[in-house]
């Protein structure tokens, strides 16, 4: 079956720019799709030129607003600037618009006969910007005017459950003469498995221009090459990935797809946003996930789902590592490991032996560090807002535990040779240091601290801007990352990264 061609969004406010942007990313793509509706009023004059300017297939798109775009002039402009620029068509076919979107309720009979006529193909969409669409099937078959005509269905899934169905109902589809997307975060596995969903294009965009179409969340034409290797999947690849929620970011994917590639592993692991951990798995089963990396809130829920649980997890009550054996979940915790040896590396210590540690914070990830902490001979304190989870976490090793507030400030100072941070606060912080982005915003650093973010986004989080500012040494939470995805790709391939 042929794989999906890669088709580039052009958002610009005017051909030229449109241009430059093909040309600076042409080496990626199959085809374009300029959409008309972002253009200037001035620069829809020209849309007519765009192919032969352009040289490659392309698409012509006017999206109106109540589908996504930016059109609001009516039908009657609308109609008018499809007629024009498919007018005068010329006998080289390449110098015409090879494709055009019209909806599902767009017909104009000599619209239509023209494209007939000049071998431009109808891409017939619904797009459905609010909620989701499920009996995608007979959807399918409605939306197909004739066997000329390539259905479309885009939708905003409310739950990654929606997206599942999606995979499902394409399962059963023979061909690869239609378009499956589901829009924002939730929808970006569709972005990258379009070889699943037999799907005749995927869209993505240039950088540059990411933010024209940051309603509906695209893939940049860069990733999509480079850490997805989209035109290497087939619907024989061995699809991994990380769920997790939000999850809007997350440097896993480089990690594990440049090893898979540099074993020239057939493997692709992406990302799949799930609010609970019950929609991961059912999404894990339908696409036919191998393995997956387990990020917050779902560590805990991981064990009682699985058929095997490693004496490390068992131990730490989290995993963050999920591997399928036949029909069964074997659930690791490699987070321990990677917080061990990225501390020590950091630190040039060989253990933590009288050495007084601050844990910001009781979650799952600090489950782990507090495990690591303990095996690696330390005497620590717990500091967490709800107090009852901080004495839970810190009476399972002899620690000591305390409130995470200006109340706690002494405690803190006692436990402060080491700071380690395990709270989401701080992550894609920008500005300075406030109590919504920095957990211990009360605590004055001294300039001898060490302090140790499990955050990785940004690369220096607000609490680590403070402690360098006072002459203290910090680490983030990149080195952790790395080493604990590598333990997980060992665990999910049985080969040493």
């Amino acid at each position: 079956m042929e794989l999906p061609k890669i088709c580039l969004v052009l958002t610009g406010k005017t051909l030229k720019e449109d241009l430059e942007i093909l040309n600076k990313y042409r080496k990626y793509i199959d085809m374009v799709e300029l959409r008309v509706d972002h253009l200037d009023d001035d620069e829809r004059l020209y849309v007519r030129r765009f192919p032969s300017l352009a040289k490659i297939p392309c698409l012509l798109t006017i999206r109106r607003k109540i589908d996504g775009g930016q059109f609001v002039e009516g039908e009657s402009a609308r109609t008018i600037l499809f007629a024009r620029a498919l007018s005068f068509a010329d006998e080289d076919k390449s110098q015409n618009f090879q494709f055009v979107d019209f909806e599902e309720d767009f017909h104009i009979p000599s619209l239509e006969e023209a494209t007939l006529a000049f071998g431009t193909q109808i891409i017939r969409s619904v797009h459905a910007m609010n909620e989701p669409i499920h009996n995608i099937a007979n959807r399918l078959q409605k939306l197909k005017g004739s066997r000329f005509e390539i259905p479309k269905i885009a939708f905003m899934p409310e739950t990654l459950d929606d997206v599942t169905n999606l995979f499902k109902e394409a399962s059963l589809l023979r061909d690869n003469n239609h378009i499956l997307v589901a829009m924002g975060n939730v929808g970006i596995p569709t972005r990258l498995l379009g070889a699943k969903l037999k799907n005749f294009l995927t869209y993505t965009t240039a950088p540059d221009q990411m933010e024209n179409v940051s309603n509906i969340t695209h893939i940049d034409v860069t990733q999509l090459k480079n850490i997805y290797h989209f035109r290497e999947v087939t619907d024989q690849t061995k699809i991994f990935g990380i769920t997790g929620w939000p999850l809007t970011g997350t440097s896993s994917p480089v990690i594990h797809n440049a090893g898979f590639d540099n074993h020239g592993m057939n493997s692709l692991y992406i990302p799949f946003a799930a609010e609970t951990f019950d929609q991961a798995l059912r999404f894990a089963d339908t696409v036919g996930i191998e393995g997956m990396s387990v990020t917050v809130p779902h560590k805990e829920a991981v064990l009682d789902k699985a058929s095997y649980v490693d004496d490390c997890a068992k131990d730490i009550g989290a995993s963050n590592t999920l591997v399928r054996r036949g029909c069964q979940w074997f659930a690791y915790n490699t987070d321990a490991y990677g917080f061990s040896k990225a501390l020590l590396e950091f630190t040039g210590f060989k253990n933590l032996k009288r050495k007084k540690v601050a844990i910001i914070g009781a979650g799952g990830a600090a489950k782990a560090i507090a495990y690591a902490v303990k095996e690696l001979g330390a005497d620590a304190c717990v500091f967490n807002r709800t107090l009852k989870k901080a004495k839970m976490l810190a009476e399972k090793y002899g620690f000591k535990y305390a409130s995470l507030g200006p109340e706690s400030n002494e405690m803190l100072k006692k436990y402060s040779q080491i700071i380690i941070q395990t709270t989401s606060k701080g992550m894609h912080a920008k500005g300075p240091s406030n109590a919504d982005n920095d957990p211990i915003y009360f605590y004055e650093f001294n300039g001898t601290e060490i302090v140790f973010d499990i955050i990785y986004m940004p690369a220096e989080t607000p609490i680590m801007a403070r402690a360098r500012e006072a002459g203290c040494r910090s680490c983030n939470g990149i080195l952790m990352l790395r080493y604990q995805g590598y333990k997980q790709f060992e665990l999910f391939t049985g080969v040493p990264y």
